[in-house]
């Protein structure tokens, strides 16, 4: 989850070792971990409370400019991310749907360093809740539509390199959808679009953001499903600093493979290896997720 948990990471050196016109939203992260979801994101299970689990281990040895080619700094970051989701699917529907809450809270190691200086740090990161419904058009096609608050509850200080919080609040639009079939094609997208609020105490207001994650396989074996995925990302409007627009703009592309396994119970574990490209004003790295449900 890195792009979150870059959290203000560069943001107080910009000035002396990147620029400010280098870096695209606050630190070149964002409130959303790009690559999250996979196979089944539009899916939800029948009535109940279910924890899940997603971990994720980030590297990233640069950071590229607005040309898309990586600045003339020597740059390291390393993320590692455990983050607990407590998801409510009710048995009340609204609208035609069902309505879902979810929780996220994640515990986050960042390691950093630019140009000789490091920093480290570990802790509780940004809160994230949902509220959405859930639709089944049929017993293959299933989809959810919903919204996510991002709350300032990590750590942050003006100055660090290693920030584990955003330090601002930001809202973001969700439509998922999937596709099962387990002797055939299975896919699943999510589509989302942020809005971020200004940090108070940098006066820096990140752009809006459009995103989505993605998943494209197949059911090879009885509950087994391999296949492709990861996340394309677009800046859509301009970073402001005190008001002004500063023009910053950041974009990404990641793809690598995909496993899935599902016991048909309520029980899933999806595993996938994604490397980022095509990258703008923002750290190029690779990742390594892991995502599980367990009902009970």
């Amino acid at each position: 989850m890195m792009n979150k948990y870059l959290g203000g990471t560069l943001v107080g050196f910009a000035a002396t070792l990147l620029s400010v016109d280098a870096l695209a939203t606050e630190g070149g992260g964002s409130n959303y971990p790009m690559g999250a979801e996979s196979y089944l994101v539009g899916a939800l299970p029948p009535p109940g409370v279910y924890p899940l689990i997603y971990a994720e281990h980030y590297a990233a040895d640069d950071f590229n400019g607005n040309d898309g080619n990586s600045l003339p700094i020597d740059f390291r970051l390393r993320a590692d991310v455990v983050a607990p989701r407590l998801l409510w699917v009710t048995d009340h529907s609204l609208l035609g749907g069902q309505l879902v809450a979810a929780a996220l809270l994640p515990l986050v190691n960042l390691d950093v360093s630019v140009n000789g200086l490091s920093d480290s740090n570990s802790g509780v990161g940004d809160l994230d809740l949902t509220a959405a419904l859930a639709y089944h058009h049929s017993a293959n096609l299933h989809s959810a539509v919903g919204f996510d608050i991002f709350a300032p509850t990590g750590e942050y200080s003006v100055g660090e390199l290693a920030n584990i919080g955003r330090n601002y609040w930001g809202v973001q639009a969700v439509y998922a959808a999937s596709h099962i079939n387990p002797a055939g094609i299975n896919w699943g997208v999510k589509l989302m679009y942020d809005y971020n609020f200004e940090n108070g105490d940098t006066n820096f207001q990140s752009g809006q953001e459009l995103h989505a994650d993605y998943s494209l396989g197949y059911g090879i074996a009885p509950n087994w499903v391999v296949g492709v995925g990861g996340y394309a990302y677009k800046q859509v409007t301009d970073d402001a600093l005190n008001g002004v627009d500063i023009g910053n703009k950041g974009q990404a592309f990641a793809i690598g493979p995909s496993v899935k396994f599902d016991n048909g119970k309520g029980f899933f574990f999806s595993a996938k290896y994604q490397k980022e490209m095509a990258v703008e004003n923002r750290p190029q790295g690779d990742a390594f997720w892991i995502k599980t449900i367990i009902p009970f």
